[in-house]
């Protein structure tokens, strides 16, 4: 799917994405692109409807950094690989 902008810069959804995901979206900035991601209402309840008690007792900053740590390394395979596929 692709979209524009308007002249403020907004970016309008069909109604069937926002039925199916929702109104409200977290931003997420990589190297070669930007992400939309549905937030829900309460995104905790929706994360433990997910995964249940598999993080029971586990740091929530912990959590957070080991994330952040994953995709970083995500993204670095994922532009070097671009950057080979270029270069041949």
């Amino acid at each position: 799917m692709s979209k524009s902008t308007d002249e403020r810069g907004r970016i309008y959804l069909p109604k069937d994405v926002r039925e199916r995901f929702g109104d409200q979206y977290r931003i997420v900035e990589l190297p070669s692109h930007i992400a939309l991601f549905p937030v829900d209402e309460d995104p905790l309840e929706g994360l433990r409807d997910a995964v249940g008690d598999a993080f029971e007792g586990d740091d929530t900053d912990d959590l957070k950094t080991e994330a952040r740590e994953a995709i970083s390394q995500e993204v670095r395979e994922e532009s070097e690989s671009r950057s080979r596929d270029t270069e041949e």
